[in-house]
């Protein structure tokens, strides 16, 4: 039962990574956030990743048109992740 908890955590982790990653590579290409297929799209990345982005953003200093805020966000959840699971596997 707490392997399929800790799958479960690490799960989604993962699927939050991804969308980070997403965010990174659509922050890079002109896409219309009105597009009728797109924009949705688009706008479930933002919504879904800004709550944890924004703090940090606040946090860093400017670097010159450089945001690092997505890599910090990324090494900071592999950390608790790793931590979590871990907890967890030794728990079973």
């Amino acid at each position: 039962m707490i392997i399929a908890i800790a799958n479960t955590v690490d799960l989604i982790f993962r699927a939050y990574t991804i969308l980070i990653f997403a965010r990174v590579i659509v922050s890079w290409i002109r896409i219309d956030p009105y597009h009728p297929t797109w924009g949705p799209i688009l706008r479930f990345i933002f919504q879904a990743t800004e709550p944890l982005i924004q703090p940090i953003r606040r946090l860093l200093p400017s670097m010159g048109g450089l945001d690092f805020t997505p890599l910090i966000l990324l090494i900071g959840l592999d950390l608790i992740r790793s931590l979590i699971v871990g907890i967890l596997v030794g728990m079973a």
